[in-house]
């Protein structure tokens, strides 16, 4: 285990369950006690697969739909994890947490699954369809100002007020565990992937899939994409500490959001590198798997399927796997529209 990663865990106190650590950082085995912990209650997303994007990217492609899962999205997983993973005791005091939509819907829906009470803390300017998808499912909402700051300091007061088990939506070992199940399940159907991509905004989808991927094929490289308006995992890369975000925006609203302390270091440590795209080319990358595959994705999800075809001498001849995150789209505000 590189030594960064033991001085950011250590002294980490999550109950992982069946898996015994020292230090908490997840690993292989941690990913399939989460597999275990959540197959009754989330889906096993089907792989699908594209002769059109195969041509234009020259590579042999394989799509793990994350927009065909519970609540929409990969979050499911981390979420129904992490709730799962409670005591008891701790469960009776229920859980809050901070979210543009998709973490909160998949918070709220694990749990209802466990009849327990959950508080999201959402910005005013959260996509409408987001909004209704986390009231649906149960949840107290807070709204607060669109920035950072405002959201950590309404979840800060919730927790207070509350005493509700704050369940953040990546900077958790028990949602990384959660996201990691997605490649873990993509690998066990589909053999010798050289490459895998993965959308990065906070980080949690993109640690649990280098994390399984490093585990099971350690030959296989590991990307993050993220859009060039919004590149502060590029950034924090190429300058070895975390960046914050540069304040600009991106129609991959799912991505807007800054490396955590505990996603970082495992980037750092076991990603090749992160691939940044234009906002056309993520509204273009949309359009194709629209057409091609008929599957309704969110741009976020799109940002991986356009840093594909933003690099082709990259995956020129190679079988790739991208992890299709999530279909929360508002089909009244189609960017194409």
């Amino acid at each position: 285990m590189p030594r960064a990663m033991q001085s950011v865990w250590a002294g980490g106190t999550y109950n992982f369950g069946e898996v015994k650590s020292d230090d908490s950082v997840p690993s292989i085995e941690h990913v399939r006690r989460a597999a275990e912990r959540i197959g009754p209650y989330v889906r096993r997303t089907p792989v699908f697969t594209s002769n059109a994007v195969n041509e234009a990217s020259g590579a042999e492609v394989f799509f793990k739909c994350e927009n065909l899962q519970k609540a929409g999205a990969f979050k499911a997983r981390g979420a129904t994890n992490a709730v799962f993973s409670l005591s008891d005791e701790e469960a009776l005091r229920g859980v809050a947490t901070q979210s543009s939509g998709n973490h909160g819907a998949a918070l709220a829906r694990a749990a209802g699954l466990r009849g327990i009470p959950v508080t999201v803390v959402m910005p005013r300017n959260a996509l409408a369809i987001k909004k209704k998808a986390v009231a649906g499912h149960g949840a107290a909402i807070v709204y607060c100002e669109p920035t950072p700051q405002a959201r950590d300091e309404a979840l800060a007061r919730v927790a207070a007020r509350t005493k509700a088990v704050v369940i953040h939506p990546f900077d958790d070992p028990r949602v990384i565990a959660g996201q990691g199940t997605a490649a873990l399940e993509l690998f066990e159907e589909v053999k010798d992937i050289d490459a895998v991509i993965a959308p990065v905004g906070g980080g949690g989808l993109l640690s649990g899939t280098a994390l399984t991927v490093r585990s099971l094929r350690p030959a296989a490289r590991v990307f993050g994409a993220e859009p060039r308006n919004f590149d502060d995992a590029w950034q924090s890369l190429k300058s070895g500490r975390i960046m914050p975000s540069t304040g600009k925006t991106s129609i991959a609203d799912g991505l807007l959001t800054t490396l955590g302390k505990l996603t970082f270091p495992i980037i750092r440590d076991h990603v090749t590198g992160i691939i940044t795209v234009s906002e056309e080319s993520i509204v273009d990358a949309m359009r194709l798997v629209w057409e091609r595959l008929k599957l309704v994705i969110e741009p976020s999800a799109a940002v991986a399927v356009a840093a594909l075809l933003a690099q082709p001498d990259e995956f020129q001849g190679r079988r790739v796997g991208i992890i299709l995150s999530g279909g929360n789209v508002d089909p009244d505000t189609l960017p194409w529209a």
